[in-house]
């Protein structure tokens, strides 16, 4: 699932007119980095919610090929990312699903990050795996880290108020089913997801061996744009 349906307000005046999935970076679309990586990684289908300027995003997504996308529609009310998940269920069937943020951006390391990512989630352990970047390479990312992560990759805990936590999230991940479930009313945050996942042990943490970018505000765009240029 890519998750595509947010306000882009801290990429404003570039939303104005324009979703945020749709701001182009490094010469395309941020959405379809996202989905060059997808087809790369040998998926083959993919679920788009849709909220904000959805029109525009639909006509642009029904133009990709290689690739079978599926809209969740949230035009009638944005989810947030939980809510957005759980609207799209009936679209993501029963087995582990891949979750990506529509507004990074990332090079792979050594082996393809979404195989990688894939590989190492174990269902008899884990019930949700998160992409983590060390947070001195989190590129153009301004937070001070989200997770603790012991040796085994399980996640510990999060970052502590006026602390500092070693490793931030990218925006991608893999989520059991199972864990979506006795979800609130109305739109609210994967976080609830998360907290289940770390009170039972099984949340855990991949850190990336590649380039990671942070691609939130209009600021973040040619200072992406520099380090992907150096090659």
């Amino acid at each position: 699932m890519v998750m595509a349906a947010g306000l882009g307000k801290r990429m404003r005046p570039l939303t104005a007119t324009r979703p945020k999935p749709l701001v182009s970076v490094a010469g395309k679309p941020l959405i379809d980095h996202v989905l060059d990586r997808l087809r790369a990684a040998g998926v083959a289908r993919a679920v788009v919610n849709v909220h904000y300027l959805a029109d525009a995003l639909e006509a642009h997504l029904a133009h990709q090929s290689g690739l079978e996308i599926v809209l969740s529609d949230e035009r009638a009310q944005l989810m947030e990312t939980g809510g957005g998940l759980v609207q799209a269920l009936p679209l993501l069937g029963d087995a582990p699903v891949l979750v990506v943020n529509s507004d990074n951006l990332w090079i792979d390391g050594p082996i393809d990050t979404i195989k990688q990512l894939a590989a190492r989630f174990d269902p008899d352990t884990m019930d949700a795996l998160l992409l983590m970047v060390p947070l001195s390479r989190a590129h153009n990312h301004g937070g001070q880290g989200d997770f603790h992560l012991a040796a085994d990759g399980r996640i510990t805990g999060r970052r502590k108020a006026g602390r500092v936590a070693p490793f931030a999230y990218t925006g991608i991940q893999i989520l059991h089913p199972r864990l979506i479930a006795d979800w609130p009313e109305g739109p609210f945050s994967t976080m609830v997801f998360w907290e289940r996942a770390l009170a039972a042990g099984r949340a855990y943490g991949l850190v990336h061996q590649g380039l990671w970018f942070d691609v939130g505000t209009p600021g973040a765009i040619p200072k992406t744009e520099a380090i992907l240029a150096d090659g």
